[in-house]
């Protein structure tokens, strides 16, 4: 029996991230599986999935207004072409499984299912559920959500899916630990021995957090910390211009670039992480273990203030309101937190308590079993 699943989703990366562990994790385990992914042109999945070696098949785009408008008149026609396309697709791949992760090509995919007979697995990435698994959770054979707080029906906690290279880093041993961060620090000319921050905050959400710690760079480089600062394209300036006048012995301890290709060495560098509150970027770090401040993004349906909640309830991070964050609460809060390395454990431990290491392992064998693949 060969596997095969088609997997849903996309839009954006707290979508296609988990999307693209699961489909890793099903290729590793059967070479020879059918695996497809339904997207649309529009999203990053137009991008990402080809590059991981998968093949995309497309579905015409269909907002779901949560208001009154004028979307509503064009709703049924466009999600009846989408659903006709999503059917197309599953009629020629004949799979085992329809796994959606949420997003605008879940919802024809979950009914095209329907339609067919085919067994639909969701998986919700927040704590707040989005319009496409509400719909999809009613018939479903599975319902998977990351957060226990997750309001739907037949809903089994079992993390967030992790791309193979933090996965791999979540279960190391200590030593393959320290030999990464000394790898991280000699990529990006840090010390393997100073208390880290790292700053990050999303392409949309930086220039709060990108203010805010640029601001107060002399006071966490006077408390002996270093800074890897990721400020999102084209922002880096700003934060660079912030540093001058920082002595050139402190100056090589604020490291800035736009963009992080390696998030792992990232991380693995890192003793603290200042960051919005994606529910990607939630459980990557309480599945690492790392100590965080979480900015939820002050847009939304306060999903990223919900999503951080586990983890700040137990004790691994910190939670600031956007509009609360400026240079005068860096300088008050992270350079004493910095030096404490006994709080800085605590919080890896208490962190690493609510996270899911084996998340994508543990939902790769939901599927087996619903399947009846076998190695």
């Amino acid at each position: 029996m060969v596997a095969s699943i088609l997997l849903a989703g996309g839009g954006t990366a707290g979508h296609v991230n988990p999307l693209l562990a699961i489909a890793g994790e099903v290729r590793h385990r059967y070479p020879d599986a059918s695996v497809r992914v339904l997207g649309t042109k529009e999203g990053l999945e137009a991008r990402l999935v080809p590059q991981a070696g998968f093949t995309l098949d497309f579905v015409p785009k269909v907002p779901l207004p949560r208001r009154p408008s004028s979307q509503w008149m064009s709703l049924p026609g466009n999600l009846r072409r989408a659903v006709q396309a999503a059917h197309d697709v599953m009629s020629d791949q004949k799979p085992d499984i329809v796994m959606g992760f949420g997003g605008y090509v879940s919802t024809p995919a979950y009914l095209a299912a329907r339609q067919l007979g085919i067994p639909v697995v969701i998986h919700e990435q927040n704590a707040r559920p989005g319009l496409a698994n509400k719909l999809g959770a009613r018939f479903a054979a599975q319902v998977l959500v990351t957060f226990e707080s997750t309001q739907l029906p037949g809903a089994v906690p079992v993390g967030l899916p992790l791309r193979a290279d933090l996965g791999a880093l979540a279960v190391a041993s200590p030593q393959a630990l320290a030999h990464t961060r000394l790898e991280a620090a000699e990529r990006f000319g840090l010390s393997p021995h100073v208390p880290t921050l790292l700053v990050t905050g999303g392409s949309l959400g930086a220039v709060s957090l990108n203010r805010a710690v640029s601001g107060a760079a002399k006071a966490l480089l006077a408390a002996g910390a270093q800074v890897l600062h990721v400020t999102g394209k084209d922002k880096s300036q700003a934060v660079i211009e912030q540093l001058d006048g920082i002595d050139d012995k402190d100056r090589g301890r604020y490291v800035v670039v736009e963009y992080m290709d390696r998030m792992d060495l990232a991380y693995a560098a890192s003793d603290l992480v200042m960051c919005r509150a994606g529910a990607g970027t939630v459980c990557e770090l309480a599945a690492l273990g790392i100590p965080a401040v979480f900015v939820p993004l002050p847009i939304g349906n306060g999903e990223q203030r919900l999503n951080a909640q586990p983890l700040v309830h137990a004790g691994g991070a910190l939670l600031v309101a956007d509009e609360d964050v400026s240079s005068d609460w860096v300088e008050a809060s992270l350079p004493g937190l910095l030096r404490d390395a006994a709080r800085l454990a605590r919080m890896r431990d208490a962190a690493k308590s609510v996270g899911h290491p084996g998340a994508t392992a543990h939902i790769v064998d939901r599927l087996e079993s619903l399947a009846g693949w076998r190695q």
